[in-house]
């Protein structure tokens, strides 16, 4: 990434902490750029976790727990309370598995990096993941794929859910952001050659309109998804530890950063 990018980013973080009077944990690139198929002109998705001081959380209505920004000049700031976050981690959240696995981290505060990755390995439930994979390819298979003519970009808003699955499957772990990790699952070289040549054109710039669909794609992409409905029956939930483990965790994080606060 340009370094003149990363620095604007972060300074942009920066911005968001004092406007808002929080503590940024994390942040992250997700989408297109994370997951390694972005074109030229694709937006920059930045993600983060963050913190408000204590006595914030002491109060009976519920408050606004997200950070949101409209897209300026292909910049998309979006965030998420550390209430919030540990909430989707209890829920075995793909997403916040993802931003955790993220190749591109634009700030990243150690003590609670380590704490989240660590409980989220308690949380994390294959059936819940598989599902989520699932319900995504399948959905964006059905409403891109299924012409003669199709978009060509869209394959891989169905690959990267159908791999993830696999991921899945085969070493039971939240699956990797990178595209070109979750292609090492792919053994059949032609398939892998199909898949390839579209990710070079898409990653150039190259306008990937209406195209003949790639039946030796569209063939994996269906064979899969029937293998990984009639898998998925075979699955248990996985028992999470009990809820006042969650809580510690998350006043222990409080207590860590809440002298910030005071500092500004």
């Amino acid at each position: 990434m340009n370094h003149k990018i990363f620095l604007r980013i972060q300074e942009r973080l920066l911005n968001i902490e004092k406007e808002h009077e929080v503590k940024i944990l994390y942040a992250v690139e997700s989408g297109s750029r994370a997951w390694g198929f972005e074109s030229t002109d694709s937006d920059y998705d930045v993600r983060f976790i963050y913190c408000h001081k204590k006595d914030w959380y002491l109060y009976i209505l519920p408050k606004r727990d997200v950070i949101e920004y409209p897209i300026i000049d292909e910049y998309d700031y979006s965030g998420w309370d550390l209430q919030k976050a540990l909430f989707l981690i209890n829920k075995s959240n793909p997403v916040i598995f993802e931003w955790f696995r993220s190749p591109i981290v634009y700030y990243k505060e150690d003590f609670f990096f380590d704490k989240a990755t660590e409980i989220s390995k308690l949380y994390f439930s294959p059936i819940s993941s598989i599902y989520h994979y699932l319900h995504m390819g399948k959905r964006n298979n059905r409403e891109f794929l299924q012409g003669e003519n199709v978009k060509i970009k869209k394959y891989f808003y169905v690959l990267r859910p159908v791999l993830a699955c696999q991921w899945i499957e085969e070493k039971n772990e939240p699956p990797p952001m990178e595209f070109s990790t979750l292609l090492s699952l792919i053994s059949d070289k032609e398939l892998l050659n199909a898949v390839n040549t579209l990710l070079e054109k898409k990653k150039s710039g190259a306008e990937l309109g209406l195209e003949p669909r790639v039946e030796i794609i569209n063939n994996y992409i269906d064979e899969k998804i029937t293998h990984i409905e009639k898998i998925i029956i075979g699955y248990d939930s996985r028992k999470k530890p009990d809820a006042s483990f969650l809580n510690r965790n998350f006043v222990q994080i409080l207590d860590h950063y809440n002298s910030y606060f005071y500092k500004i």
